[in-house]
Parts: structure tokens; sequence; C-alpha cells
């Protein structure tokens, strides 16, 4: 069967750290993969904010993101007190949307996962897509 591979970009023009807490763990005693997800939209918001907007969610206007896919190659294990470093950069810039592609590493630099999530421009008003704004795709590109 073949594995989900994440390109990465040649540059990230944002980072930030997060903490793993031990409610982060599963079973096996390492970063579960239900919580790398919350870790990553955690630091998509900073992400957002580093590109002008507000979060994900404009309460409001009603408009806002929606994730509509997301893959996520592991590449190695993450415990409880580590500090993930995470680079992320937007890609793959469409009519309504664009790919949020994160990096993470521990803090000795051990490259923990890629991921890549891709998020659309929605309109909560109307319950439909809407177009990527020009001023957002110019900071993304």
């Amino acid at each position: 069967m073949p594995r989900v591979k994440v390109a990465l970009p040649d540059t990230f023009p944002f980072a930030t750290e997060i903490p793993v807490r031990i409610t982060d763990l599963n079973y096996g005693g390492h970063l579960g993969n239900d919580a790398l997800l919350g870790l990553l939209h955690e630091v998509r918001i900073e992400f957002l904010r580093f590109l002008g907007l507000d979060g994900d969610y404009d309460p409001i206007s009603k408009l806002g993101l929606i994730m509509v896919d997301v893959a996520v190659e592991y590449k190695g294990e993450a415990f409880h007190g580590d500090v993930l470093r995470v680079q992320m950069a937007g890609n793959e810039l469409s009519k309504y949307g664009f790919d949020v592609v994160y990096h993470v590493h521990n803090q000795a630099g051990k490259e923990i996962a890629r991921a890549k999530t891709g998020m659309l421009c929605f309109d909560y008003n109307q319950r439909k897509l809407r177009l990527l704004p020009e001023e957002l795709a110019a900071r993304l590109g």
C-alpha cells in the first residue's frame, strides 16, 4: 500500500513552539495522532494571525475558513515535556483556498511529522464557498 507523502516547500515564513501535554499522550506513551491534529489546529491559528487574520472564523461577518482535508506523515515519536517547533507555510493557492504545510521537530531537532491541511474560504451566512480574498492570496504567495 502506498504511503502518504507530504511535500515540503523550500521556505517557511512562520514558526512557533508548542509543548506536548500529558493529555496529548496515547496508550503507547507518546503523542497520539488525534492530539497532533489538535496541536496543528492551535498553531494554524497563530499562522493565520501572522497572515493578518483573526483566526479561522470572524463571528461578526461569519466569514471563515474550513478544513477540507488533512494528510500527516509521521516521522518520529514525541513525548510529554517535549517542545515541538512547528514551521508553517501556505501553498497550492486556488480560487477558493490554499494549503497549510507543517514541519514538526522536537527540541532536539528530531523530525516528528510533516502535515498538510487544505483550507477553503467559507461564508457561514450563505453556507457556501467564497473566493480567496486577493489580499490574503498576496500574503500567502
